[in-house]
């Protein structure tokens, strides 16, 4: 074999791991962008269901008011 293919071989082998550390911070980035969606995601689960509290609690007392005219 030739020095030209060990060199071509060697090339490659470099753009590989270049590529696969590429990869690996793109990994670990989606993976906290992830993280951060899923922690925001039940933070407006928890502020929907405490709106939805207050609204029912409102509507109550609006009937009540009603009830007692």
């Amino acid at each position: 074999m030739t020095e030209h293919y060990f060199t071509a071989l060697e090339q490659k082998i470099d753009q590989l791991l270049e590529r696969y550390a590429q990869l690996e911070q793109e990994n670990k980035q989606l993976r906290e962008r992830e993280r951060l969606l899923k922690e925001e995601r039940a933070q407006l689960a928890q502020l929907n269901e405490q709106t939805q509290t207050k609204v029912e609690a409102m509507i109550m007392r609006l009937k009540s008011l009603e009830q007692n005219k």
